[in-house]
């Protein structure tokens, strides 16, 4: 029962069939329309976020498996803060400020995702995504 697993980053309930998904889902003679259906149904809760999204499908019985994953913080961030993308300039155009207790509500999320150890040390890293993408926290550089 050989598999193959799909790892792909999508915007979360707006996937279409066309590349590069589509082609690769063709591949595996899977029925695209309805794989897309699929994804957009279980990352409709992430709408407008980017999201990670594994398939994993059985090449003998072409049935697949959606798992979604945590979207980036990035995305988290920018949710949080009303933004609708990341300034182009982070060091000098601030594009939107965001509270601590955002920036903690992240690091409690994306957590068991990252590498840090403790709750410090993923707020951390947090902040220093929110200071690339151009966020301030509580009016501050």
């Amino acid at each position: 029962m050989p598999k193959k697993t799909i790892k792909i980053v999508v915007e979360g309930g707006n996937v279409k069939p066309g590349p590069p998904l589509g082609p690769t889902l063709s591949q595996l003679k899977l029925n695209v329309g309805e794989v897309v259906k699929k994804i957009n149904e279980a990352t409709a809760q992430f709408k407008g976020m980017t999201v990670p999204v594994t398939i994993d499908v059985d090449l003998d019985t072409k049935e697949f498996e959606i798992s979604v994953g945590i979207p980036t913080t990035s995305s988290l961030l920018l949710k949080k803060a009303g933004a609708e993308a990341p300034s182009g300039d982070p060091a000098h155009k601030k594009i939107a400020n965001v509270s601590l207790e955002d920036i903690i509500d992240v690091a409690i999320t994306k957590k068991p995702s990252l590498t840090a150890k403790t709750l410090k040390a993923a707020v951390k890293s947090i902040l220093g995504t929110a200071r690339q993408i151009g966020l301030t926290v509580d009016k501050k550089d």
